[in-house]
């Protein structure tokens, strides 16, 4: 781990996230420029200093059934276990070596940043502490805790059940018994299912990433001001179902070709059915854009792209200021920056192995991380789009025997091809990981690489 049990609940106690730290000063709703009333169910829910969702969030969590401190009599114990089963002693090595190791045949430069970022490692911290604090009651999670494989799964070997899915957006929630411990993942809880849990007599156990509360009140300030939210983000992702339930008024673009659409109908309108059809599951109920697009502020998901973040702002910026002229912009556009430090980072760090490519003489990037996992895909995208072979697999047994190799491409389609396409000569390679990764996967990863060339040097 990057950080001890008891720094990263420390630091996410100290953290202003949850409260008001964000929230600017109570401000009155703008009288838009336009000549037309426009109504807006965030003006007319406003209420006070804050939106009433928020304030029905941070009452749930003043519930003393209600914990994201965690538990401290059990905490060197979960930290121990934790540091045991996620940690690498070969991805250690590489760290205190300028990040990069040869071995059997095979040069291994790893990213400057990657793997678990802080968020993760607390989020698992709180859910192990919960197992050991709980050891005597039903525990169950309302989605997967992380996009990881092995580590769902070892909360799944824990006994924590995963609350079942049934149809799209929807959950069985009728295991939940009276006492049952229930816990939100690292993405959030919908408020529909906080105000549910509050009213059950359960324990809630919220890991929720501080980085995600974060575009909550981002979103909450939207609703404050008047603003419809323009979430980047993948309307279905788990993160973004979470915060569009803090919204009222909300439209999602999961790229840039999607943003164009939203930009092009506010500056020339068009074919409102054909419009509405195609984001029908990506706005809110009775979401209208003759009048939902007239004032917007744009959020986002917290793994997105953050250059295409910008990008999008940008574009809307602009949009709004050639519909409403400069003067007037700031009334009907706002921007904060939400994009999760962690995610940056590592895309950056996975930009200078792409930058270097050459100069290493690199023969592919491999991308550890859930196939579900946004970060990692975002990851996999630099690489691929600057033309340098790359793979994207979850978990160390995508490498098979046969030197073949099962991996996510850009698309999203699982493909199985040739992997190590000469091994009569050395290997040359990159790797990272996502956000939700542990370091142990990459060595359990490298460590089939170093297997596959060392079984061939031997036959040879």
């Amino acid at each position: 781990m990057k950080f001890s049990t008891a720094t990263l609940l420390s630091m996410a106690a100290a953290a202003p996230f949850g409260t008001e730290a964000f929230q600017p000063a109570p401000t009155s709703i703008r009288t838009l420029s336009s000549p037309t009333a426009l109504y807006s169910t965030t003006e007319e829910k406003q209420s006070g200093g804050m939106s009433k969702k928020k304030e029905d969030r941070l009452n749930f969590m003043k519930s003393e059934n209600f914990h994201r401190r965690g538990f401290k009599e059990v905490r060197d114990q979960v930290e121990s276990s934790i540091q045991e089963q996620f940690q690498s002693p070969l991805v250690n090595d590489m760290k205190t070596s300028n990040y990069l190791i040869e071995r059997d045949g095979v040069k291994v430069y790893l990213a400057k940043d990657f793997g678990f970022c802080w968020g993760v490692e607390r989020s698992i911290a709180l859910a192990y502490e919960a197992v050991q604090h709980y050891p005597d009651k039903t525990l169950h999670i309302t989605n997967e805790l992380i996009h990881n494989p092995e580590v769902n799964d070892r909360l799944t070997s824990m006994k924590v059940n995963l609350i079942e899915k049934v149809g799209e957006g929807k959950k069985n929630f009728s295991t939940i018994q009276d006492g049952d411990v229930v816990i939100l993942p690292a993405f959030g809880a919908s408020y529909e299912e906080m105000e549910m849990l509050n009213k059950k007599n359960v324990e809630v156990v919220d890991t929720t990433c501080p980085w995600v509360s974060k575009v909550w009140n981002t979103v909450d300030m939207h609703q404050r001001k008047g603003l419809t939210s323009v979430i980047h983000g993948k309307y279905s992702h788990e993160e973004t179902v979470a915060t569009a339930s803090f919204c009222e008024d909300y439209i999602c673009v999961k790229n840039m070709e999607e943003a164009e659409m939203v930009a092009d109908y506010i500056v020339n309108g068009g074919d409102r059915d054909a419009f509405m059809k195609y984001f029908e599951k990506a706005v809110s109920k009775g979401f209208d854009p003759d009048i939902h697009l007239q004032k917007i502020g744009l959020a986002n998901q917290t793994t997105m792209y953050k250059k295409e973040t910008k990008a999008i702002g940008q574009l809307l910026q602009k949009t709004m200021m050639k519909k409403f002229g400069p003067k007037e912009v700031n009334d009907h556009y706002a921007e904060f920056d939400t994009i999760c430090d962690a995610t940056q980072e590592r895309q950056d760090a996975v930009s200078e192995l792409v930058d270097n490519a050459k100069e290493y003489g690199l023969d592919f990037i491999l991308v550890i991380g859930g196939f579900d996992s946004s970060n990692t895909a975002h990851l996999l995208e630099i690489p691929h789009h600057a033309g340098i072979r790359s793979f994207h697999i979850n978990r160390a047994d995508c490498i098979h025997a046969d030197n073949t190799i099962t991996h996510r491409t850009v698309d999203g389609e699982l493909v199985t091809e040739p992997f190590l396409l000469d091994l009569k000569k050395d290997v040359v390679m990159g790797v990272t990981s996502g956000a939700s990764t542990p370091d142990a996967a990459v060595q359990d990863s490298l460590s089939q690489i170093f297997l596959l060339k060392k079984l061939h040097d031997e036959a040879a």
